[in-house]
């Protein structure tokens, strides 16, 4: 795997954060106008979103948590309406990454991934609803697709690319950019015991 995405998928030390900023090239919702509206429902939990949208910054910060999961946010910084997105992941015993989305992790993405000298590639094996202690496994309907590789037109960027697709229907949301990637104290300071100048 590239130097760049050892760092991303990499250990965070206790007591500090991964954080990414970028553009995504496209964002946002790309399915059929008449799932708009249940879309929007989703974007309350922090799961995806009816906007879209081209060049739209981000930022995203991972966090471990003492379960040994990473907890992710991401912000999709669209004018005048920026959204989150919020996951959990953690490793099965199977080795597959569990990936709870929304901010009660209520939907739950099992992905199998895939690291060669180009970068990582997920793809989702299963779906499940959480209520509570209860899982229910869902049918193969949708499925998630996450590529990251090195950007070759920057030696300290990645790019990412996301696809969720949907069984009937195709494309639903995607969203696909670059960005840096950096290892930072929690508290927000890059560098422990420095003041900034007044």
């Amino acid at each position: 795997m590239p130097p760049v995405l050892r760092v991303y998928f990499g250990s965070i030390p206790a007591g500090c954060v991964g954080v990414g900023e970028g553009i995504y090239d496209e964002a946002g919702y790309c399915g059929p106008r008449w799932l708009r509206p249940i879309v929007r429902l989703f974007a309350g939990r922090g799961v995806m979103f009816p906007e879209r949208g081209t060049d739209v910054p981000f930022v995203v910060v991972n966090t471990p948590r003492r379960d040994d999961s990473l907890h992710a946010e991401r912000d999709f910084l669209f004018a005048g309406a920026p959204r989150r997105m919020v996951d959990a992941m953690s490793c099965a015993r199977t080795g597959e990454i569990v990936d709870r989305l929304g901010r009660r992790g209520g939907l739950e993405v099992r992905l199998r991934a895939e690291a060669d000298l180009r970068g990582m590639r997920m793809r989702s094996v299963g779906l499940a609803v959480r209520l509570g202690a209860a899982r229910l496994p869902l049918p193969p309907v949708a499925g998630v697709a996450v590529t990251e590789t090195a950007d070759h037109a920057d030696a300290v960027a990645q790019r990412v690319e996301v696809s969720v697709r949907a069984w009937l229907i195709g494309e639903l949301f995607r969203y696909h950019g670059s960005f840096t990637y950096r290892i930072q104290p929690a508290d927000g300071n890059p560098v422990r015991g420095v003041v900034p100048p007044a």
